[in-house]
């Protein structure tokens, strides 16, 4: 009996052995559709009764609409425009939100929420949008460039702006034409009546031919572009911004070789970061007043200073300090309370190290100071950024915004009447997201509270408090929240299960309901891992998060490989499915295989503070490189890899880093496979570059220590290069140049393999399949070789 039992379970060990597939690259690196497709783009109901969303069960060509109700809690198809229907559109809301405003095709609507009917206000040739409604009861839209008001008893349209390309030549305050531009505007004048009678119908509209009539101001623009318009809730004030666009600059172009034409064609590129930078310049129009004036910006304290980086480069601070002249800046805002008695500026310096925000008197342009953020790296974080700000108003008086302040991106409240500033949010976690409650008494949150890999949904009262845990799912939690703040909306998952839908009523503690089931059986069948989260202190003393995949049964050489993340700026050791999924795949595979993998959160990724995003500061391949050495380190004494026997790869930063760590720490990787990587920070984009390295005309060092190309004489270990032929990010100009090097050093141990019809970030499988294929034989012939 016994003799049997054992047989049973050796027969079932085989069986389930024989359930459990093995991964190869061909497999993995197929179309996605073969895992299955997660729903998306949640979008509610108007009544909050029903939940609509984008979804592909059945592995179709494309997603299908798909709904489920609070009640029912199923998924079911929805008809084709159901949730047109029953979403209806964006609405701009009045004060009691009993009307919304939205536009449709160019047209204004209005919706009375009463009633239920909605009015067509405006048929028009021309776009109408940019609506609100103002404290008097009309509305205020843009139309080409310009504001009108519309009252909604009589429907009476008066025009609030006039503002008007070109230089009104000749006229008050505006910008007088050259001799050229003079003789050739009285010499057309001369050839063409039109233009004669057409000057002559503005003179009579200028001096108010109409009975009663009052002509708006004409505010030329000249040759510069008009942005940010917005309307104060009174009507009286318009704000707006003027750019000069920048000039010189040289824009790169991309080759494109497969064409259907059969030539070579042009893809237009970016410019390179150092480009010169459009100027701005901000204003405000009394309606009332009918006059324009500049918003005074001389007044922000610290326009001078200058950055602590220029230690490095006395004659050029000497020079900066002579010339004592502002930094430039831009203005985003105005944002106006509800009943426009105050608004607010953010202003933003054009060398990443200084965030203001700003209380504006409207009448006269004059700023005052509310708060000031520096930072001599760069400002940034979440709901900090230029273009991911944060804020808004809570009531009349008191305006709320996130800084990093104490080190992690939080809640603050600035009340405008009595000038204090009190913090909403504390601790060693960051605030991610905010939503303000349609009351204004309570703001919702996303934030990594219990751990820097797991996010939750919370609530706090606008007045301060301690926040409330609403989800409960261990991974990610993304919330969207009912119109009516009853239902969450959940898109959930967890290390090894990919995202899924949940519904829970908006309370504490109440059970989330799973909605979809996404995956296929052909994945279900591999039993995917969850990677070991692991904490280790770098050689800095601070701290660093890896996720770890240890060998199922390691290879007598024990070896091990490192991924490395892209972005810079990007976290990827927590609890959900990770945006790298393929690479998540491949993992195992490596693991199956008799690798151990780490892929760590070094310095510079997001979801850690200030410190660690900010670490990497004019000095990209510093800290983040010996954070990968030092995760090397921590597996050879925790899960006994062979130091010897020691690989990397990542694409894009992580591709950067990689050709970082086989020149400049060639005694920990022996092998490394480099994709769509940065070479030369130099040839970089702007916006992402120059925050961390500054430029590199005021700040070579940087640059200098920062790009790989300089050091490409160490390479020393097996490296491969993959990259596209039609990246418009990382162009391919970066690996072709750092290839020549190679060639001209006498480099024998490198490899480059190139896609022609594949930007930066890939799109066919085959190309998919050929890049891991390559990757996979480059550490299979490396690291597993007996030394």
């Amino acid at each position: 009996m016994k003799y049997f039992f054992c047989v049973l379970l050796a027969a079932a060990s085989l069986t389930a052995g024989a359930q459990q597939p093995v991964l190869t690259v061909e497999k993995i690196m197929q179309d996605p559709k073969w895992m299955g497709v997660s729903p998306s783009a949640y979008r509610w109901s108007k009544d909050s009764k029903t939940l609509f969303f984008d979804w592909n069960p059945d592995q179709k060509q494309k997603s299908e609409l798909f709904k489920t109700g609070v009640g029912t809690q199923k998924p079911v198809r929805a008809a084709e425009g159901e949730d047109e229907k029953a979403i209806g559109s964006a609405y701009i809301y009045n004060t009691a939100r009993t009307l919304g405003l939205t536009e449709k095709g160019g047209d204004l609507f209005l919706f009375n929420f009463k009633s239920g009917k909605e009015t067509q206000l405006t048929r028009t040739n021309e776009r109408e949008d940019n609506a609100t409604f103002l404290t008097d009861g009309r509305i205020a839209f843009q139309r080409a460039g310009n504001f009108y008001s519309m009252s909604l008893e009589g429907s009476q349209l008066r025009q609030l702006s006039n503002f008007l390309p070109g230089t009104g030549a000749g006229k008050s305050g505006l910008k007088k034409l050259n001799v050229q531009e003079d003789w050739l505007n009285q010499d057309q004048k001369a050839l063409f009546d039109v233009l004669k009678d057409k000057e002559a119908e503005q003179a009579r509209g200028r001096r108010g031919s109409r009975p009663g009539f009052r002509p708006l101001k004409q505010v030329y623009l000249g040759d510069r572009a008009i942005n940010g318009l917005s309307i104060s809730p009174s009507g009286k004030f318009i704000a707006y911004r003027l750019m000069e666009p920048a000039s010189g600059n040289r824009q790169t172009f991309v080759p494109n070789y497969v064409t259907a034409s059969g030539f070579t064609e042009p893809i237009p590129g970016r410019t390179k970061v150092g480009e010169q930078r459009a100027s701005y310049e901000n204003f405000i129009y009394d309606t009332e007043r009918d006059t324009v004036y500049q918003v005074k910006t001389g007044s922000i304290p610290g326009l001078k200073d200058l950055p602590d980086y220029l230690k490095d480069y006395p004659k050029e601070t000497e020079v900066r300090k002579k010339a004592n002249r502002d930094r430039d800046i831009f203005l985003t805002g105005p944002y106006w309370n509800t009943d426009g008695s105050r608004a607010m500026v953010i202003a933003y310096a054009n060398d990443n190290k200084d965030r203001w925000i700003l209380s504006l008197d409207a009448g006269t342009g004059a700023l005052s100071l509310v708060n000031r953020q520096r930072d001599e790296a760069w400002i940034g974080g979440p709901g900090i950024g230029a273009f991911g700000t944060n804020t808004g108003w809570i009531d009349r008086d008191r305006f709320w915004f996130q800084s990093e302040q104490t080190g992690f991106s939080h809640l603050y409240v600035v009340n405008l009447l009595t000038g204090k500033t009190s913090q909403l949010t504390d601790g060693r976690w960051e605030v991610q997201s905010v939503l303000l409650s349609n009351d204004k008494k309570t703001f919702y949150f996303k934030a990594n509270i219990e751990h820097p890999g797991i996010t939750h949904f919370y609530r706090i009262p606008a007045s301060g408090g301690k926040p409330e845990k609403l989800t409960g799912m261990k991974g990610a939690n993304e919330v969207t929240l009912s119109p009516d703040e009853k239902w969450l909306a959940i898109n959930y998952s967890y290390m090894n299960k990919p995202w899924e839908l949940y519904l829970q009523p908006n309370r504490a503690g109440a059970t989330a309901v799973r909605i979809t089931k996404s995956t296929t059986a052909a994945f279900d069948a591999y039993a995917w891992r969850e990677p070991d989260v692991v904490e280790f202190k770098n050689r800095h003393g601070a701290s660093v998060y890896a996720r770890v995949y240890p060998a199922k049964t390691p290879h007598a050489n024990r070896p091990a490989v490192v991924f490395v993340h892209g972005a810079g700026y990007l976290q990827n050791v927590h609890f959900w499915w990770s945006q790298y999924f393929r690479e998540y795949m491949f993992h195992n595979l490596l693991a199956d295989q008799g690798y151990t993998v780490i892929d760590i959160d070094y310095t510079g990724s997001s979801g850690y503070g200030r410190d660690h995003r900010t670490g990497i500061y004019r000095h990209m391949g510093g800290k983040d490189l010996s954070d990968q050495v030092d995760g090397v380190k921590m597996l050879v004494e925790k899960y006994n890899v062979n130091p010897e026997s020691v690989g990397i790869y990542g694409g894009s930063y992580g591709g950067f880093m990689t050709l970082m760590a086989l020149f400049n720490a060639s005694e920990t990787f022996s092998s490394g496979a480099a994709l769509r990587s940065v070479t030369d920070w130099a040839h970089y984009n702007h916006g992402y570059t120059s925050n961390i390295l500054n430029e590199p005309f005021n700040d070579p060092i940087a640059y200098k220590r920062s790009s790989p190309i300089y050091f490409a004489d160490k390479l020393k270990g097996n490296l491969l290069m993959c990259h596209g032929m039609v990246d418009v990010n990382v162009h391919f100009q970066d690996i072709v140049r750092l290839s020549q090097r190679f060639i001209e050093l006498g480099k024998d141990n490198w490899e480059l393999a190139v896609y022609p019809v594949e930007d930066h970030g890939f799109t066919e499988p085959s190309s998919w399949t050929d890049e891991y294929k390559r990757i996979y034989k480059l550490f299979e012939s490396t690291l597993k070789k007996q030394r």
